[in-house]
């Protein structure tokens, strides 16, 4: 898969396992605050919170973490209010790329990724200058445990998705960005809580690179992702297998 899904498989081999896993808890704590705050405190009555906590426990994140985020986001006088802000430009060798964040302080956040594309060979550009080049899907995915590949098709085709595939590893069902509650809320009730749940960028159109330019751009979409302030990074590129192996060695 193209894009932020191989950053992240490169992602393993730095060192800073801590830091890194501190990161990810700080990212999903915004997550579930934002979430708590835009509805009920209840994940079973508010889908974002659900699928927050979700990925939460995906992470082996501690429960009482969990359950402290969501009391202090509901609780009086809650401490950020952060918003949710998008960033479009593009990395080396013209390389689209979206960044998501939950900020409490845009002036800052913008800064940092300006900052961050300038410094390595990139350009932020105005909303809506990339995002044409991507889908905007919600994506439920299962272990390949969880059912057969027959079992799965005929579930996401009844629950309303657009596509299903399936491998050794996983199933990952699609479905159009309206209909994705629906969808996820389906599929649980059949295959149980999946290994995630989210809505997505998919590019329609990808940069292959060479180990050159593939260094340039991991090492920007290694800047960004990490900010505290930003959640998600995507891009449209695609490394061939060849020098995934020389960038992984």
């Amino acid at each position: 898969m193209a894009g932020h899904s191989q950053f992240k498989n490169i992602m393993h081999r730095k060192g800073a396992q801590d830091a890194r896993r501190a990161r990810q808890f700080a990212k999903l704590i915004r997550e579930i605050t934002v979430s708590a705050r835009s509805g009920l405190p209840d994940p079973a009555s508010n889908p974002r919170l659900r699928a927050a906590v979700q990925a939460a426990r995906q992470a082996n994140m501690p429960r009482d973490t969990v359950d402290r985020a969501i009391k202090k986001a509901t609780g009086t006088g809650a401490g950020e209010d952060y918003a949710e802000v998008r960033y479009e430009g593009y990395g080396p060798a013209g390389v689209a790329i979206i960044v998501e964040a939950l900020t409490d302080n845009r002036n800052r956040t913008a800064s940092d990724v300006r900052s961050a594309f300038s410094k390595h060979g990139g350009a932020l550009g105005e909303t809506n200058s990339v995002s044409f080049l991507f889908e905007r899907l919600g994506v439920v995915r299962y272990p390949a445990s969880a059912a057969s590949a027959d079992d799965m098709l005929e579930a996401a085709i009844e629950a309303g998705a657009t596509n299903a595939e399936c491998d050794a590893e996983a199933h990952e069902v699609t479905c159009a960005i309206d209909d994705f509650f629906a969808v996820r809320d389906a599929l649980e009730s059949r295959f149980g809580p999946p290994q995630s749940a989210k809505l997505d960028w998919r590019p329609t159109t990808t940069v292959t690179l060479d180990e050159e330019r593939a260094v340039a751009l991991l090492k920007l979409v290694d800047v960004l992702d990490e900010s505290d302030d930003v959640q998600n990074v995507y891009a449209n590129f695609d490394i061939p297998d060849a020098v995934m192996q020389k960038l992984s060695a």
